[in-house]
């Protein structure tokens, strides 16, 4: 049975081998989907470098250097925090390009200013930082799935 993702993270690898970039991902809603869709692929260890799975807080400044004073002024999941876990993945792997999500998957801890379903994804790489956010509907499952779609995605149009 396909993981989630895995035909769109065949077509990245093979658009970061081509281009000889390499990958990382900071992931906290999904919890390592995005690394296990992309390792799910046959030889990826070309392209694919580290995941960091940074589903607490304290993971998030331990292993990301995400300051915790940041996660405090504005949650763990903002654009804020979205970025520095990009940044944070970078800095701490041989990737050329770092995907980064933290979200609310539900089914429960959302609230009026952070609904379930939302999600931060943080990019960086090729020298530039981006930010951005979606609201998936659907359950657990779906948030989580959308979620590894997306981020691939991201990292896809990155790529070029």
């Amino acid at each position: 049975m396909p993981l989630p993702g895995e035909a769109a993270a065949e077509r990245l690898l093979a658009a970061a081998r081509a281009r000889g970039r390499r990958l990382a991902t900071a992931e906290s809603c999904t919890g390592g989907m995005i690394a296990a869709a992309l390792t799910a692929i046959a030889g990826s260890s070309d392209v694919f470098d580290r995941g960091f799975v940074t589903y607490s807080n304290e993971a998030k400044t331990d292993m990301l250097g995400v300051p915790a004073a940041l996660i405090g002024a504005h949650g763990a999941v903002s654009e804020d925090v979205a970025l520095a876990m990009a940044a944070g993945a970078l800095a701490r792997s041989q990737a050329d390009f770092a995907v980064a999500v933290t979200g609310v998957a539900g089914p429960g801890g959302g609230t009026a200013a952070k609904p379930v379903g939302l999600v931060w994804f943080g990019l960086a790489g090729g020298g530039a930082m981006r930010a951005e956010q979606r609201l998936f509907q659907g359950d657990r499952a779906s948030v989580r799935a959308a979620t590894v779609e997306a981020a691939l995605a991201l990292l896809a149009a990155a790529l070029g």
